[in-house]
């Protein structure tokens, strides 16, 4: 089983195209088959085995399993929703030569494997289907879901019929959006790949060349003996109308290892590591910035507009956030690089109303602005203006509290202003930011979650 850290996401079009190019159709469901016959063995310590068959192709996967287990001498038993429909399920029916039972009369077992409906599937289940998918996972002791539970919609995450929630889902070949994106995500819980498709070019979709990945982790040099404050990054944080919400992406842009952290406003505190000067338009163009964040507490009356358009004006590369998203226009020419970090009402006051999947979106945007894109949520989508796209799953529910975008902010600044590329800056930046949380548990604050960047670093 293969983490989906750093893994190709491919959409249900792009991995039949990739089964296509290998051509050995029916090799490639030997190979799933096992693959997911492996993985239960290992799992279910002897226990009984309960498969759930779907009439399409995954139900032909979850037949090539059930006859592997029995092979292996694993007590397992079958049941069907419907005769398969496919040549390929029909073959792999026909070598199972136990028992198929009926759906509706079938008996629980310690271990089921959903192998009813994987990727591609377009329409809800019928009412039947789903009633005995809940009936027989509320009380197996562990519940696998063979590519993707039954139920969800394979490229832009959406929920058809409500799945039970599976213990692991085992992908084939490789991730789908439905294993990051919600609310499909949440039903998926822990997912490992099993790597069906040799690693060669006749088993490689059009767009598996990374140009849509899962978030991993980054390759952060440490400072070197030859470091000193300002080549580890000068970050200028403007303050505005909130000035707590700009300490906040101050404290996180010194906390993830910028070397010099500038608070543009009036307020004053700790930490004492933090300089404070009052806001002025020319403290922007000091050469040794390399990140000026703006938008955290900034307002959106008049003072707001004029500080965003000096940010603008200064050349510096930008992180845009909070209220500056309100104020920014995604469709002027700038003079630098920028990160736009929205959450969900952020993007839409930024772009409006647009279709497809969060992934679609979010690389349409970062084309339109020719900006990094940051869109945020519990599956934040990470798009470059060249199509490249980073999508981070599995963040932590307990991000869901005021200040924590703020951190994200200051970290994002502190990426940029180490010399990271844009994109790159903002994929460690949110991974970071995902690994600081996780650090801190459960009830945290966003002052919490900046303290421990430091120990993510």
């Amino acid at each position: 089983m293969i983490p989906l850290a750093g893994r190709p996401i491919l959409t249900a079009a792009q991995m039949r195209a990739a089964e296509a190019a290998h051509g050995d159709l029916a090799g490639l469901m030997e190979r799933a088959g096992e693959g997911i016959a492996a993985v239960v063995h290992r799992l279910a310590a002897g226990a009984e085995v309960l498969i759930l068959c779907g009439p399409g192709n995954n139900g032909g996967d979850g037949y090539v399993a059930a006859r592997s287990l029995a092979e292996q001498g694993h007590a397992v038993r079958v049941a069907a929703a419907a005769r398969p429909n496919t040549d390929l399920a029909r073959a792999a029916a026909d070598r199972w030569t136990g028992a198929v039972e009926r759906l509706a009369d079938v008996a629980p077992a310690p271990i089921l494997i959903d192998a009813l409906f994987g990727t591609g599937l377009s329409r809800p289940l019928a009412n039947d289907v789903a009633h005995h998918l809940h009936r027989l996972a509320a009380p197996a002791r562990l519940a696998i879901a063979v590519d993707l539970p039954s139920g969800v919609a394979t490229d832009d995450g959406g929920v058809l019929s409500k799945p039970p929630f599976a213990d692991l889902t085992l992908a084939l070949g490789h991730a789908k959006p439905a294993h990051l994106l919600q609310p499909a995500a949440r039903y998926s819980r822990n997912v490992r790949i099993i790597d069906i498709l040799p690693p060669s070019p006749a088993g490689r979709a059009k767009d598996e060349d990374g140009r849509t990945t899962v978030l991993s982790r980054p390759d952060l040099p440490d400072p070197g003996p030859d470091s000193h404050k300002f080549t580890r990054g000068m970050v200028a944080v403007v303050a505005g109308a909130m000035p707590g919400a700009s300490d906040l992406a101050s404290l996180a842009a010194m906390r993830a290892g910028a070397g010099y952290v500038l608070h543009l406003g009036d307020a004053t505190g700790t930490p004492h590591a933090l300089v404070r000067k009052s806001y002025s338009d020319a403290a922007l163009h000091d050469p040794r910035i390399g990140t000026v964040v703006i938008g955290p507490g900034l307002g959106r009356d008049d003072t707001a507009r004029a500080r965003l358009a000096a940010a603008l004006a200064s050349g510096r590369p930008l992180v845009v956030d909070g209220d500056a998203l309100h104020l920014f226009d995604p469709d002027a020419p700038r003079r630098a690089p920028a990160i736009l970090t929205p959450h969900g009402g952020e993007f839409e006051a930024l772009f409006g109303h647009t279709h497809g999947s969060k992934i679609d979106r979010a690389r349409a945007a970062a084309a339109r602005a020719g900006a990094v894109v940051i869109y945020k949520g519990p599956d934040t989508v990470i798009a470059a203006p060249d199509g490249r796209v980073v999508v981070g799953g599995d963040a932590s529910d307990w991000l869901s509290t005021a200040g924590t975008g703020d951190v994200l902010a200051g970290a994002t600044g502190a990426m940029l202003a180490s010399g990271l590329d844009p994109f790159a800056a903002a994929c460690a930046a949110v991974w970071l930011h995902g690994e600081a949380a996780r650090l801190c548990g459960r009830s945290f604050i966003a002052d919490d979650l900046a303290a421990a960047l430091s120990r993510v670093r």
